[in-house]
């Protein structure tokens, strides 16, 4: 899809080019793009990438990868390691402590406490134990600046699902101390705290938007020095959010609902609001949030493909009900054989060329698109890798470099790709610690 940012750019561009042609002359670094060769422009934006700060917002994580013998010092099949993010040149990774919704009742906080601080541990082992001389946790944007300036990578800390606080609101101030950067009030399914998204499909809402707890959060994230993550919650408890909060949010891994109907995708209404609050939305590369349409014709193509090769293989084709009445043998070999059978199917589609996978020029029409509704200054980038995110050219970290490509390609600037790949991010996380402060000191 072309958005008219993008249309803009390359008129000027064309434009530039035929002021060039006569003069000979330009000092328009968006127009030299126009002129150059493939070559140089991938060197251009290879000086770019070097040197601006190059951060996502959201990597999930599973604890087994966080463990002496099994950790991401080693080239581990994730998405995200210490090698990947090096050879892709990601600077800053902000780790995820997840939490999937559970029952509103003791036994399911504390069972998600239990699983929030066990990852909290793991991103500690990470930076302390593992790889202290390769990677730094870090707390403000001085902190990034000077541990990149170090050459470390960077680790920082988001909380997804504020379900594991249970009804005791001083945990934030622990997972504060814990070095938690942002939190969100729900994930997927009504929390004690607030709404989902997913009322939209399931009609499951709780509160109305958010709880009286759930403001008590709030207020209480405003004074810590805490960025409330817009990216999970129902659109009523986003916008009652922004009603509320002292200090600008964030959407840790958000798209463009106009671009990809999905619930998980702000509208105009919720991201012009986010604009006007002086946050940040961090642009998310996951395929069905990208382009809902594109990706689900692509996995249509190739399940059915997968399907008429697994039967030529001699499997026999079972639903889930089947398959669970199955032995665990059973359902080991069929597993192995629709793998083999999908990978084949995946193998054909790309040579055929008729359900083309969801890309990074995808990924970057949203960028495109926020920046011409709401400002560049409230655009960010996000991956959500390890949590299903991930594009054809930013598959994993160590392809980071593709973005930043085809932000040139579009004709952003350096200054302007410093800004969406990190600057804006941190200037919101500057402002939320500033007013925290000034609430701190007794000024508001």
């Amino acid at each position: 899809m072309t958005t008219p940012r993008s249309i803009t750019r390359r008129l000027a561009l064309l434009a530039t080019l035929a002021t060039v042609a006569c003069t000979g002359t330009s000092d328009d670094p968006a127009s030299a793009a126009s002129a150059e060769s493939e070559e140089e422009m991938i060197a251009r934006a290879s000086a770019i990438h070097e040197r601006v700060t190059k951060l996502d917002t959201h990597v999930d994580i599973n604890t087994s990868n966080f463990t002496a013998e099994r950790n991401y010092i080693m080239d581990l099949p994730t998405q995200v390691t210490l090698p990947k993010m090096e050879a892709g040149g990601l600077d800053v990774a902000w780790f995820v402590v997840f939490t999937g919704q559970g029952p509103l009742d003791d036994e399911g906080y504390a069972a998600a406490y239990d699983n929030a601080m066990d990852k909290f541990n793991s991103i500690h082992r990470l930076v302390e134990e593992y790889a202290p001389d390769r990677i730094e946790l870090a707390l403000t944007s001085d902190d990034v600046r000077r541990i990149a300036a170090s050459g470390k990578l960077v680790a920082m800390i988001g909380v997804e699902n504020a379900y594991s606080l249970g009804l005791d609101l001083s945990r934030i101030e622990q997972f504060h101390a814990l070095g938690a950067r942002y939190m969100s009030l729900a994930h997927t399914g009504p929390s004690q705290l607030s709404d989902a998204h997913s009322g939209e499909q399931d009609g499951n809402f709780l509160h109305g938007g958010l709880s009286e707890i759930g403001r008590e959060a709030i207020a209480e994230m405003n004074r810590l020095g805490i960025m409330i993550d817009i990216s999970h919650p129902s659109k009523p408890s986003i916008m009652q959010t922004l009603e509320l909060t002292r200090a600008p949010v964030m959407a840790s891994h958000s798209a463009a609902r106009a671009l990809s109907d999905v619930s998980r995708n702000l509208d105009d209404e919720q991201l012009l609001a986010v604009g006007e609050n002086g946050g940040v939305v961090q642009t998310v590369a996951l395929r069905r949030f990208t382009n809902r349409d594109k990706a689900e014709t692509r996995q249509q193509a190739i399940g059915a493909l997968a399907r008429e090769i697994a039967a030529e293989m001699g499997v026999e084709l079972m639903d889930d009900d089947e398959l669970a009445r199955r032995s665990q043998v059973e359902q080991v070999t069929y597993a192995e054989a629709m793998a083999m059978a999908r990978r084949q199917a995946t193998e054909r589609v790309d040579e055929s060329g008729t359900a083309p996978d969801v890309d990074v020029s995808d990924f970057v029409d949203h960028i495109d698109y926020l920046v011409d509704l709401i400002g560049l200054e409230h655009v960010g980038i996000s991956s959500d890798f390890d949590g299903g995110g991930g594009v054809e050219g930013w598959d994993d970290a160590s392809e980071t470099f593709n973005v930043t490509l085809e932000l040139v390609r579009r004709g952003y600037s350096e200054e302007e790709i410093g800004m969406l790949w990190s600057g804006n991010l941190l200037r919101v996380l500057d402002e939320v610690q500033a007013i925290a402060a000034e609430i701190q000191a007794g000024e508001g």
